[in-house]
């Protein structure tokens, strides 16, 4: 069931009211022609349906579909975003519609604590290690295509369109933070994705530039040493997610020091000095068993906080600390 907006009879509700399209909640256009949000009448879960073509978008249906098949949905592992289904456009045999879980970007709302982070990347390295090891290349692994699962941090769900608002646009949307509700994190958007074998490997592709221009091997000096034009996708991947942590979390943050071992590793100019993602996971669990307790609970401070901001957020911070700690502390009886 589409938004009311999407009704063959809608009315704008602002229409002779003198209220501007802006302030009403059929008046939020979805910001993608390719994707629009929608609720399952079968249990009211809100889903996301993208838009494909059947010739010039088939990979991304085929290995959406393959990725949530019996063989890999139940893995623990596997981050892929699932597809619930596939429908059939009326009158348009090239086109298809996808039907997935609506999702939300990874880091809206921000992290709270390190604990938090660190679940974050250990959710997107054991993701693409899943990817690596059953011989798929994402290709396009960047900051733009991982989101997250909103449903537990938002139970009332929130607006499709305007993310920050309640989903019937009446007040802001109400949500917890990753510690109180755990969320789960997807991989998305597999347009450039390949499916290998165990034969192929290792495989050397045409480049094909994705959402991060910035690979050594994709620039103009690397092409120039590099006859063929081609090169191994795997070490790609390593190189755009080791670049998402350290543009959007050490370079944005205090405190992430001790990831930038690792992460200089996976960002290294030469493709076949970077660690493979299963190195990439053992180093990363060897790095979890250093951090305390006090670590993973303590707030994530941004480089460019001022000191009225950051003594505000230090307080909402702890009171949320001392909150959670207090429901979960068990009362004590009263002595008889």
């Amino acid at each position: 069931m589409l938004r009311p907006r999407y009704a063959h009879d809608w009315r704008p509700s602002w229409a002779g009211t003198g209220r501007a399209r802006y302030e009403c909640e059929d008046g939020q256009r979805s910001a993608y022609a390719q994707v629009v949000d929608a609720v399952r009448t079968s249990d009211g879960a809100i889903v996301a349906l993208k838009r494909i073509s059947r010739v010039y978008a088939s990979q991304e249906r085929q290995l959406g579909i393959l990725l949530s098949s019996d063989q890999y949905r139940d893995d623990p592992e596997n981050h892929c975003v699932p597809i619930y289904e596939a429908l059939d456009v009326p009158d348009d045999e090239e086109l298809q519609i996808i039907v997935m879980p609506f999702l939300r970007m990874w880091d809206d709302p921000p992290f709270d604590t390190f604990g938090e982070v660190i679940s974050f990347i250990h959710q997107c390295i054991e993701g693409l290690h899943f990817m690596h090891k059953n011989f798929i290349a994402h290709r396009d692994c960047t900051w733009r295509n991982i989101m997250l699962d909103p449903s537990s941090l938002y139970p009332n769900s929130f607006h499709p369109v305007r993310i920050r608002r309640a989903r019937d646009f009446k007040g802001d949307a109400k949500h917890y933070t990753r510690t109180q509700r755990p969320v789960k994190y997807y991989l998305i958007d597999f347009g450039l994705t390949r499916r290998y074998q165990a034969e192929d490997m290792p495989p050397m592709e045409d480049i094909v530039p994705g959402g991060d221009r910035s690979a050594p091997e994709h620039q103009d000096a690397a092409l120039e040493r590099n006859p063929t034009k081609k090169c191994n996708p795997f070490p790609t991947d390593v190189y755009y997610l080791g670049n998402v942590i350290r543009k959007r979390l050490i370079e944005l943050n205090k405190g992430f020091e001790f990831l930038e071992p690792l992460v200089n590793d996976m960002v290294q100019e030469e493709p076949d000095k970077r660690p493979t993602m299963e190195e990439v996971s053992k180093r990363f669990a060897e790095i979890r068993k250093t951090l305390t307790t006090t670590k993973l609970r303590s707030r994530v401070v941004p480089r460019d906080e001022g000191r009225i901001q950051g003594f505000l957020r230090s307080l909402s911070h702890w009171f949320r600390r001392i909150g959670y700690i207090i429901r979960r502390t068990p009362a004590v009886p009263m002595p008889k």
